[in-house]
């Protein structure tokens, strides 16, 4: 019997602040093999962005999101 995978939850701030912006993003996110779900909340002030992945770091992510142009930083 293999073991469970271990999937992890990354909390981000970010500025991605319109549908527009989520689809961009989204056309990476949703192409990634790493990337098992992820959303954005436009109506929270801190435009929190969620994604759930087995393999990715804080900061693989980060660079997925600034190579887009957005900010993006781990919330506290």
């Amino acid at each position: 019997m293999s073991p469970a995978i271990q999937y992890d939850i990354h909390v981000f701030k970010t500025n991605i602040d319109t549908e527009t912006d989520s689809q961009i993003v989204g056309e990476v996110l949703n192409t990634h093999e790493d990337v098992m779900h992820w959303s954005v909340d436009l109506n929270d002030v801190d435009r929190v962005l969620r994604i759930v992945t087995c393999s990715l770091h804080q900061s693989d992510i980060i660079s997925l999101i600034n190579q887009q142009g957005y900010q993006c930083s781990e919330l506290q």
